[in-house]
């Protein structure tokens, strides 16, 4: 007997190899899934610009960097004592406008460098819905809880979305023509929205990423949705909001999402990196014992000799804790 549905996924005729540089932009489960390649070393860029919902904004950043936008004071907004930007998350925001600005054009420059090598770009897209600000007449990020009064909310159309993937791939490829693209719309239900609401935002947003696949080579669609709407239905893959895919479920998609893109070399590689990894989230109870010691020199060995294999891998913090369990000098002044 079978008690759900398996989203069956044909393998990426193209994979993932480890030593390649990985950009993820778009909604929250584009952080979600990026910490993976953070944890598990890749050399990888995760949503710069913060959390980005929808299509429009998303197209709208890589404009800005691309055109080398730097951004002003005239290009900021006050509200509520701190300034923010309309086109970035409000963890850019700051009572210094100066603070504001560096932060944004710091990481401006970050990415104009990091997408001219970049092989692989995911986008994830959380909603056809956006809004506008009245005053401005541009569509925003990020509306950082300024009064909706100053706003006017919109759907975006299969033919608007399409769009704007379509001038976001070029503009990605005019940085980088080797850059293949994943696109996956956000499991996450935009419920303030409504039921019947959200239902037509995602539909749009698939049916815009079906128009981009068929237009496009080497431009992938990786069904994360459907995993957690049609596999795994059930709260108990849920955060206590009921919306956002729980520990247990990003886990599963992460899963899913190796055995669909990675080649076997990467999936071995990065089997051999969790060992390393958990051995080093290992609680040590006696920092000053012989079997401390041991154990340190042991790891540090076995990642010195993964490293002479694969020079792109850093583990530096994992080496930094190491090297300071077998100096006890150092040991003896932490504690």
């Amino acid at each position: 007997m079978k008690f759900r549905t398996k989203i069956e996924i044909e393998p990426f005729p193209i994979k993932i190899e480890h030593n390649e540089t990985i950009f993820t932009i778009g909604s929250c489960f584009a952080e979600n899934v990026g910490n993976y390649f953070l944890k598990y070393k890749f050399n990888s860029l995760i949503n710069p610009f913060g959390v980005l919902y929808n299509t429009a904004s998303i197209k709208n950043s890589f404009e800005l960097i691309t055109l080398k936008k730097v951004f002003t004071k005239d290009d900021l907004i006050f509200d509520q004592g701190e300034w923010h930007s309309f086109f970035h998350h409000s963890d850019f925001s700051n009572h210094s406008a100066a603070t504001v600005l560096e932060n944004i054009n710091h990481n401006s420059k970050l990415v104009s460098d990091f997408i001219k090598k970049v092989d692989w770009v995911i986008i994830s897209l959380g909603t056809s819905f956006v809004y506008r600000h009245i005053e401005k007449n541009i569509i925003v990020s990020n509306c950082h809880k300024i009064p909706s009064k100053e706003f006017s909310k919109e759907f975006l159309t299969v033919e608007e979305n399409t769009n704007n993937i379509n001038v976001l791939i070029n503009l990605i490829r005019n940085e980088s023509p080797k850059a293949k693209i994943i696109l996956t719309v956000s499991p996450i239900r935009h419920w303030k929205d409504g039921a019947h609401q959200n239902q037509l935002s995602k539909s749009s947003l698939h049916l815009a990423c079906n128009n981009i696949i068929n237009s496009f080579e080497n431009v992938f669609y990786f069904p994360s949705y459907e995993i957690v709407i049609d596999e795994l239905r059930d709260y108990r893959f849920y955060n206590i909001d009921m919306l956002h895919p729980n520990d247990q479920a990003i886990e599963y998609i992460w899963e899913k999402f190796s055995q669909t893109v990675f080649s076997d070399k990467c999936q071995l590689l990065i089997t051999e990196i969790k060992r390393i990894i958990d051995a080093s989230e290992h609680k040590i109870r006696n920092l000053l014992s012989v079997k401390t010691k041991e154990f340190a020199s042991s790891q540090i060995n076995k990642i010195k000799s993964l490293v002479k294999i694969h020079p792109h891998l850093n583990f530096d913090d994992e080496l930094k804790k190491y090297f300071l369990y077998l100096n006890e000098n150092n040991l003896r002044e932490t504690k």
